[in-house]
Formats: structure tokens, sequence, C-alpha cells
């Protein structure tokens, strides 16, 4: 379906591949688990890095290359959302995340993109890996091919799925740069990436990618996990007409992955406001240690224990994280809009007053429905009652609406 000259395609992406994987296998492979990126998609303004050109495992961060060549493809009118895809034995074989695949099931392209967005489904993606290029090994090489041509110079692709494989490798500069490709390149399907949920065959499937409606600003992108990378994050939010790209890589577990996400994000934007970088020490020392990540061609295995999640009931776990919930859980409302816009507005300005509380604080915007029409609460979230209390006190002598309400209400 990509054509006659996909055999040439696929014989020089092979020898690019095996180039690319020679040069990572002379390379020092010691790096932390740990890596992370932000920066400003137009720009490309880096607000924030750790380690962002070193090698890592993409493990489901590997589905956006799958889903950008479904969607050149579709924009080539090569294929159509409705084409069926038929279900192989290997495609039932693959391990979860999946759907639940039986050998000749249908699955149309459209259904296969939201499997992939919204379960990260390994059946889903071989199925369309088989269907757009024959087979697994061939879609994986036109993967790598593309990657180059994105300048994803460190990325090489063995799989349709992000599946366990030594050799899949890449970086958080070049996961930025897949990000942004898919942003610029096919907007009118990137919505894909913020899809809730998906029904199919009586089943309800939830977006992985738990910052979707909670952080605000955030659209997709995409979440990852195997053993040997860790929980993995590609993030993109957008506030006051300015997108952010945010990557993480190596989180313990995927809260911890989301709540540290959440800050960089939050930092990045107050930079674009004019507020100085954050130092993340504390943040930093709770994400995974130093480790040794595996050349090419080597298992990965040895250090796959490090990424199991504290077996503990959270009963028995430190009390600091739950004192540090207990103070806080208080929300600062600033007033309701009639205009989203007036509400981001709303946030520039107390951001600008009360610029330490941004610092720890998460921003919110509610809609709700009244009399027909859409209001927009605009909140300050997260933070404790003392906190709160000064930084109402600070935006009310300014003329600003200011009031408090413990986050449960």
């Amino acid at each position: 379906m990509f054509g006659r000259n996909v055999l040439l395609a696929i014989r020089k992406s092979q020898l690019i591949s095996a180039l690319v994987v020679a040069i990572l296998a002379f390379s020092d492979a010691r790096a932390g688990s740990y890596s992370a990126l932000v920066a400003e998609v137009e720009s490309e303004r880096v607000l924030y890095q750790e380690s962002p050109y070193e090698i890592r495992h993409p493990a489901s961060l590997t589905k956006m290359m799958t889903l950008y060549l479904v969607f050149e493809a579709l924009a080539r009118g090569r294929i159509s959302l409705h084409d069926t895809l038929w279900t192989s034995r290997h495609c039932t074989t693959r391990p979860p995340s999946k759907l639940g695949l039986e050998v000749g099931d249908p699955l149309t392209l459209e259904e296969g993109i939201l499997a992939l967005v919204t379960q990260s489904a390994n059946d889903a993606a071989t199925a369309i890996a088989e269907g757009l290029a024959g087979s697994e090994d061939a879609f994986a090489d036109i993967m790598t091919r593309k990657a180059r041509q994105l300048g994803m110079r460190n990325t090489v692709f063995r799989n349709p799925s992000g599946l366990p494989d030594p050799t899949q490798v890449t970086t958080a500069w070049d996961m930025f740069r897949l990000a942004k490709a898919l942003l610029k390149h096919y907007p009118q399907y990137y919505s894909y990436f913020s899809t809730d949920r998906f029904e199919y065959r009586g089943r309800t499937f939830r977006n992985h990618n738990h910052l979707l409606g909670k952080y605000y600003g955030v659209d997709g992108i995409k979440t990852g996990f195997i053993r040997s990378s860790g929980y993995n994050l590609v993030a993109s939010a957008r506030r006051n007409g300015r997108r952010l790209i945010g990557i993480v890589f190596g989180g313990r577990t995927p809260r911890q992955r989301d709540e540290h996400m959440e800050e960089l994000l939050d930092d990045g934007f107050g930079q674009l406001s004019g507020l100085p970088p954050r130092t993340y020490l504390t943040t930093l020392e709770q994400m995974l240690p130093p480790s040794l990540l595996k050349r090419p061609g080597e298992t990965t295995m040895a250090s796959a224990e490090r990424f199991r999640e504290d077996p503990r009931p959270s009963s028995d776990r430190p009390a600091m994280h739950r004192q540090e919930a207990n103070i806080s859980s208080w929300q600062i409302r600033l007033g309701e809009f009639t205009q989203e816009q007036a509400a981001e507005q709303q946030l520039s300005l107390a951001r600008k007053l009360t610029p330490s509380t941004f610092r720890r604080a998460r921003v919110a915007i509610a809609a709700h429905q009244r009399r027909g029409k859409t209001l927009y609460v605009a909140y300050l979230k997260g933070i404790s009652r003392d906190e709160a209390d000064r930084a109402c006190q600070v935006l009310k002598r300014q003329g600003v609406e200011c009031a408090l309400t413990p986050l449960s209400s």
C-alpha cells in the first residue's frame, strides 16, 4: 500500500539502521535512567533539560511514529479511515496492552488509530503495520527512514508498538522532533491524541494520558512503559497562544512521572511569562538513580527491578507524602468569565502579582454551563491554606477577585 518503491526504501533504511546501531554500539552507553526536556514549539527555546541527548528506550512512545506514518498515508490519499485491517495470528500473540483481537477480526483504520491513542494496543499496532507494509519488520524500517527525514538522528525503530527490543532506542530531543512534526505536519489528525475514551465491541478503553482534562492546556500526546525504560511521557500543552512540548523518561510510577511533568510544564510557562527557572533537586532525587543503559544487542533485564512500583499499601508508605497532600489541599478561585481567553488573562495577571505562589500551584480553568451559556472559572490549585490566604490578600489589594476553597469542593 505504500507503493512500488517500498522495497528500495526498506533496503536503504536497513543500511541506515545498521549504521546507527553500529555508532551507538561504540558510544559510551552509560546514562541515567532519567532524562527530560521542555521546549517551546515555535522557537525551540529550551526551558528545561536533563540528559536530552542520552539514549533511551521509547516504549509505547514508538506508536507516535506509527501514527505519523498513518497520518502521512491518509493525507496523501493512499488509505482512508474506513479501510479495513484484518487480524493475523501474529497480531493476537502481542502482549498487553491490547484490544484482545482474534484471528480474522476486522478493524477499521480509524479504530486502529483510536486503539493506539487510548489503550496503546499492541495488537492494533501490529495490524496497522501489517496492513500498510506487509510485516512489522518492513514497517519498522520505514519508521526509521522517516525518523532520519525528521532529523531524529539517534532513533532506531524495530517494531510499531514499542515492545522490548534492546536496539530500539531514541532520545528526548528526537521525541520532541517527532511530537512537533505531528503537530505541524498533520494538525487535522492531531486531535486524535486528546481522545478521552474509545468504545470497541462493548468495551470502553480510557486514555492512558491522565494529564488530559487534569492539567490545563494539555491536549496530547502519548505515554509509554517497559521495564527497561520506566514510565515515559510526551505531553503537549498550550496556554495564552504559546505551546510547550515536554518529555520525561524514567519515572518510577505513572503518578510520579505525571507530577514531574506538571512541575516542568508549570516552570516552562512561568519562564515564558518572565519568571526565572526553578531548581528541581528534590524532584530529581525522587526519580530513578543512574543505571547502565545497555548497548544495542545486549539485554536490559538486569536493571528491570528498578522499575517496580512500591508494593507496600499506601498506609505503610512514608508519612511525608500524606503530610504534603494535607498542606496542599486548597485552591484560589480567580473569577468567572464568559470567554476562556479572559480566564487565561486573569491567570496571567495573578502570575505577575504572586509569582512565588505560581511556582507551587497548579493552574486550571474549569468550564460549566449556566442558562445555556458556557462559563470559565480560573483557579490556582494545590497550595496550603496559609499560602492561599497570603496570595489572596495581595491579589485583593490589586483589585483581583479572589476566594479560598478546599480543593475537594
